[in-house]
């Protein structure tokens, strides 16, 4: 697709793959708005990078369908909506409580469905769009202490499967992106010390890849890829 002029939406666009994946559209001449919960730094991030902003959870409905239609009010239209909101919580089984589960489902899961059902609702209206929705490698292959993340990226792998099947038929492409080890303020937040390391990936790179897909003509499109690093070790 042009992406010189689409309309795009990134979640979780102030810092990490979000934002990575909102700066390089800009940089393809995208309008491009970011959103989060936090708006002091959805601010700062937004006008460093001279884009659009709107502050919200994506977890609550009213702030999800606020956010999409506030985008379409102001531009006529979507182009491209970027699910990469996400967090997690690593624990063993036995210590995990219901309220960090349900928390984690309602960032990762709940609000990628409610944001894709306002999104999907206008792409349908106008007969195009693009979904990309940002999982992980941990929605692939689960391992201890991952019950709510992997869990979480495994639900979202089958809502797009879902979405792919339903969405295809309007010309609206659905793509879901697995990265893997990419150095960002994720595992701080989960309460683990990544190791920095110049071999490991970073937000380009995965940001890289998702402009590729984009580009690819609008006929036939990639269902599904995932980014690992060359060589970590």
């Amino acid at each position: 697709m042009e992406l010189k002029g689409a309309v795009a939406l990134v979640t979780g666009g102030s810092e990490g793959i979000g934002r990575g994946i909102a700066e390089a559209l800009k940089a393809e001449g995208a309008k491009v708005t970011i959103t989060g919960r936090r708006e002091d730094a959805l601010r700062a991030a937004a006008e460093e990078m001279g884009v659009d902003f709107i502050a919200g959870d994506v977890g609550v409905e009213a702030d999800a369908v606020r956010t999409v239609a506030a985008v379409i009010e102001k531009h006529g239209r979507l182009d491209i909506l970027v699910n990469n909101a996400g967090y997690g919580v690593f624990k063993p089984l036995v210590e995990m409580e219901l309220e960090e589960l349900e928390g984690v489902y309602r960032t990762n899961v709940f609000g990628a469905f409610l944001m894709a059902r306002e999104a999907a609702r206008q792409f349908v209206r106008q007969g195009s769009g693009e979904l990309i929705n940002i999982s992980s490698t941990s929605g692939l292959k689960g391992g201890r202490g991952s019950t709510a993340y992997s869990s979480s990226k495994f639900a979202l792998r089958g809502m797009t499967e879902c979405w792919r099947d339903e969405l295809r038929r309007h010309d609206v492409r659905v793509m879901l992106v697995n990265p893997s080890q990419v150095v960002t303020g994720f595992s701080s937040k989960a309460g683990y010390e990544q190791t920095a390391s110049a071999k490991k990936l970073r937000p380009e790179e995965i940001a890289d890849a998702i402009i590729g897909a984009l580009k690819v003509d609008r006929r036939g499109f990639i269902p599904e890829f995932s980014v690992f690093a060359t060589n970590p070790f």
